[in-house]
């Protein structure tokens, strides 16, 4: 086996936003390039351009070829020449085709196996397209782009709670259509294998939570709890459904590896509650080792020099 660092490509994010901030913040600290080889798949003029604007101590070495990067150093891979026009904190097509260009270049590196694992800086999904594509999230993207059909699953992970969706970005009337026992089935097995596989928790319990209120409704009678003992029969610990107000206002949370949620702001919302700036977003199931900090772009408060970069490096 080469004895080398772990190589982790990092994608730059939204050119305007706070990537570049959480990437030199993070690798200020030596011990960061004693754990791994970083490669920064973005653009050395954008880079540098943010570096002045806010005054930040911070050295790369240019490469164009991920091949190139060496230990010990932060290697700054070109994806682009383009003149990109810099505009911090404020989202334009511009910003989100250098977003898009980095992740893609990164995914080609990938197939060709020159790094060992991804993580993504913050970017805007609403303004991330070309030649008629338009992104949706990381998970989708990853999945079109190296999934060979498999399907991921984000795994939304704190210092306190691992949570995963069984609906993703749907709108509230169209959850109960989507949801069935085999969809469910699914996912419940899915976690099971990143709990053992990826967290190596070798008898992961699994919590998964109720649709309804009650717990009572038809969907729970006719496809979660059925969901649960089919997975039960198959040798997962999984329980529930359990409702979402009493899961989390009782803590329960807290005797479970891992926590199956509905719909979007069922998990978000106490995610976001219990996140302490460590917050990352994990993409399981995929031949790709993928991480991601759980923020946004921040264009708010992109440039002051001020955020906080916990969250990349609990990412990486």
């Amino acid at each position: 086996m080469e004895d080398r660092k772990i190589r982790v490509a990092i994608t730059h994010g939204d050119t305007n936003g706070i990537g570049y901030e959480l990437i030199f913040k993070t690798f200020a600290e030596p011990e960061m390039l004693e754990l791994c080889t970083p490669i920064i798949y973005g653009s050395p003029k954008i880079a540098a351009y943010h570096r002045k604007a806010m005054n930040i101590q911070a050295n790369f070495s240019i490469i164009n070829r991920a091949e190139d990067a060496q230990d010990g150093r932060v290697n700054l891979l070109t994806c682009f020449d383009d003149d990109v026009k810099v505009e911090i904190g404020t989202p334009t097509k511009e910003s989100g085709e250098a977003a898009l260009k980095a992740l893609d270049r990164a995914m080609t590196d990938f197939r060709s196996q020159l790094y060992d694992v991804l993580v993504a800086c913050p970017v805007d999904n609403t303004n991330m397209s070309a030649d008629n594509y338009s992104y949706k999230n990381l998970k989708e993207y990853s999945e079109t782009s190296i999934g060979d059909g498999a399907k991921g699953i984000k795994i939304m992970i704190n210092e306190t709670l691992r949570i995963a969706l069984a609906t993703d970005g749907l709108a509230i009337k169209d959850i109960p259509a989507n949801l069935t026992e085999e969809r469910l089935v699914a996912k419940i097995k899915a976690l099971h294998a990143s709990m053992q596989r990826d967290f190596r928790i070798s008898n992961p319990r699994i919590a998964v939570l109720a649709l309804n209120p009650k717990a009572d409704g038809t969907e729970e009678n006719t496809i979660i709890i059925p969901a649960v003992k089919r997975s039960e029969e198959e040798g997962i610990n999984a329980y529930g459904p359990y409702a979402a107000d009493e899961f989390f206002g009782h803590s329960l949370y807290e005797a479970f590896d891992c926590v199956l949620a509905m719909y979007d702001d069922q998990a978000n919302i106490p995610f976001t509650t219990l996140m302490q700036n460590d917050g990352i977003c994990y993409i399981a199931s995929l031949p790709l080792v993928c991480t991601a900090p759980a923020l946004s772009p921040d264009f708010v408060n992109a440039g002051t020099g001020e955020y906080d970069e916990s969250a990349l490096r609990h990412a990486i």
